[in-house]
């Protein structure tokens, strides 16, 4: 039962690159054809300013303010803004999910997301490539394959590589992404979640894979962006068995 819910919510946490249960869950899922392939591709894109101002949501405006800021361009990921600090700020789409999540090209996914130097150098060099091969129009199916053998994609990430996630306006999945809670992800070379005693009852810690040589913790935390507090009663939709009462 907790190992379902688990999943059912880390799963609709499941962000670009947020995965954690998805690689568990999604094969359950798979069979629902909403997202069969790549949308127009219009439809994945932003006006730029808004594109700016919702990266910049990510992490709190002491950060955010003045980082850098990369925009999907035509054929990828454009610098819009050079910052002073060394955080990168982005608005993830879907193709940064797992490739057997069913929601891979769900065109209405936004997930602001602000990075650290370390992610920036070791984590960030995958997301960007995976838009190039998206907007070029390469096939799922020949992404996972490509992945295999790219080098951005088998880097491991470096010491400290963590991001913010605390945007009031993500839109991480149809499930509950809209939003799910405001949290931290810390990128960690592949090792079980137990190292971390993630994903057991009470702890405040879920993990999952990104990619082979990726394990993301995802931490959520008590308020958004723009210093509100988030509301975490009652559970998300998709944890129904929760309610013992």
């Amino acid at each position: 039962m907790e190992q379902r819910n688990r999943l059912s919510v880390a799963g609709g946490l499941a962000l670009a690159l947020t995965i954690a249960g998805a690689a568990q869950s999604a094969s359950a899922q798979a069979t629902s054809g909403s997202y069969p392939a790549m949308a127009p591709r219009d439809q994945y894109m932003m006006d730029k300013t808004a594109e700016i101002a919702l990266a910049r949501t990510a992490a709190p405006a002491a950060l955010s303010n003045d980082a850098s800021v990369l925009v999907l361009g035509a054929h990828g990921f454009e610098t819009a803004a050079t910052g002073g600090n060394h955080f990168t700020c982005l608005v993830e789409r879907s193709w940064d999910k797992p490739f057997d999540d069913s929601e891979f090209w769900n065109q209405k996914m936004r997930g602001p997301i602000c990075m650290n130097e370390a992610a920036v150098r070791t984590v960030l060099p995958m997301i960007m490539e995976r838009a190039e091969w998206a907007l070029s129009g390469v096939s799922k199916d020949e992404m996972a394959e490509r992945s295999k053998n790219s080098a951005k994609a088998n880097t491991p990430p470096a010491a400290g590589a963590m991001s913010y996630m605390l945007s009031k306006e993500q839109y991480l999945s149809d499930d509950n992404g809209h939003p799910w809670h405001p949290h931290v992800m810390i990128f960690s070379p592949t090792t079980d979640g137990s190292a971390w005693g993630a994903d057991v009852k009470g702890s405040p810690v879920l993990s999952g894979p990104l990619t082979s040589q990726i394990t993301v913790f995802f931490i959520p935390v008590r308020k958004w962006s723009d210093g509100t507090l988030a509301d975490y009663d009652p559970p998300p939709a998709a944890s129904d068995d929760h309610h013992h009462h």
